[in-house]
């Protein structure tokens, strides 16, 4: 069973919360970051992305930039713009989003649940990325952001969440990108608890370094403290729950820097291609190349007897197209590859390939969280850059320290 872990975050104070909230640490770069928080000095960037306040030249690892966002977290908690909750608390948050309503659960959840697989992964995660995240919580003694985690849809579970936001919301703003966020504070939190009792698993959604570098701080916590009964905050993260229903999934595109010449020659003797295609695929196992200009459409072809990861769109354009016309065994590293994320849209593509800045891009129909299920269900694994989440959360909301 899953458990939810009530937790006593520091939150923004209602007139201050849309200065402070902000865009999670890993959608924007840190020239993007610098832009956002200028002239925003409470902005929650300065936290998760300490190396704003810094040198430009300065190494994203260097020891000054963690001990820069454990300073930025101090400041900003010492001052009246931010308040910590009295008794240990849930809350429901919503985000609305092009008319469309995500409602889940925003609470802790338990590290012991991840390193059990009650918690489940669909990715794999780089050491690099993890050292960075937990040292990032080790220095500032906090959960700074929340990871994404979906569940099979429950009906006591939507009742209570329904129930909980007839009241008024603590927060109710409308981000410069578009997104109203609402938060409404559960201080009856046994219900929630006790109704998580009754589902198996929890399935990560977009957050896999974060929950990886929670887990290994609260091992590092643990070794340190002579005391440890289970019960401290270390062993807890910050997630919002979201009933499967509820997710929305965009594509992650793909563009290749440099192909052969001749390259479409090779495309279409292999793939069959069709000129004038949309750029958008309109179903599972379609994609668009963009290519010399135009673009063109194809259907992948797929594995005799395919488990969960190889029917996967993004599986079968690494099987048959990227490995065995380009060489690129490993997306992960392969620097011939680069991801662009649903969000920005077809036009960017576009744009990366009449600007020479690349030589090639895919434009992919998105993965399902059906298909997300089924992956963590098997015990698999996906390609990287699978899935892209919109609307994405708002750091700085609800910190969780320890």
């Amino acid at each position: 069973m899953a458990h939810l872990h009530p937790f006593k975050a520091w939150r923004p104070t209602p007139r201050d919360v849309e200065e402070i909230a902000c865009v999670p640490y890993d959608v924007i770069n840190v020239d993007e970051a610098r832009t956002l928080a200028e002239g925003k000095p409470n902005s929650f960037l300065h936290v998760i992305r300490p190396e704003i306040d810094l040198p430009e030249d300065t190494d994203p690892y260097n020891d000054a930039v963690y001990e820069k966002g454990a300073e930025n977290l101090t400041q900003l908690l010492s001052k009246d713009i931010l308040q910590q909750e009295d008794e240990a608390c849930i809350y429901i948050y919503r985000l609305i989003w092009k008319g469309r309503k995500q409602t889940g659960i925003f609470s802790c959840v338990s590290v012991q649940d991840y390193d059990n697989e009650v918690i489940l992964k669909h990715e794999l995660t780089r050491p690099t990325k993890e050292d960075d995240r937990t040292r990032h919580i080790l220095t500032q003694q906090a959960h700074a952001e929340p990871v994404m985690i979906t569940f099979k849809d429950d009906e006591s579970t939507q009742k209570l969440i329904d129930e909980a936001v007839k009241e008024d919301p603590l927060y109710d703003f409308a981000a410069s990108d578009g997104v109203t966020h609402k938060l409404w504070k559960v201080e009856e939190t046994a219900p929630f608890e006790k109704a998580f009792e009754d589902i198996p698993k929890l399935y990560i959604a977009d957050g896999h370094h974060r929950c990886k570098s929670a887990s290994r701080a609260a091992a590092e916590e643990r070794q340190n403290n002579d005391n440890h009964t289970g019960s401290e905050e270390y062993n807890f993260f910050p997630a919002v729950v979201f009933p499967m229903s509820d997710m929305h999934i965009m594509a992650y595109n793909r563009v290749v820097h440099s192909v052969p010449e001749g390259f479409l020659d090779q495309l279409n003797e292999k793939f069959d291609l069709r000129a004038g295609a949309d750029p958008e695929p309109s179903s599972k196992g379609d994609l668009s190349i963009y290519i010399d200009g135009q673009w063109y459409g194809t259907t992948l072809p797929i594995a005799d007897n395919p488990n969960s990861v190889e029917k996967l769109d993004v599986h079968r354009l690494q099987e048959f197209l990227l490995d065995p016309l380009l060489g690129i065994t490993d997306p992960r590293r392969d620097k011939n590859i680069s991801f662009v994320g649903g969000i920005r849209g077809t036009q960017e593509l576009e744009q990366l390939v009449d600007g020479g800045k690349v030589d090639m891009a895919v434009s992919m129909y998105p993965t399902s969280i059906e298909e997300l299920i089924n992956v963590s269900d098997e015990g698999l694994l996906m390609p990287p850059k699978s899935t892209w989440f919109e609307p994405k959360l708002r750091s700085g909301l609800l910190v969780h320290t320890f």
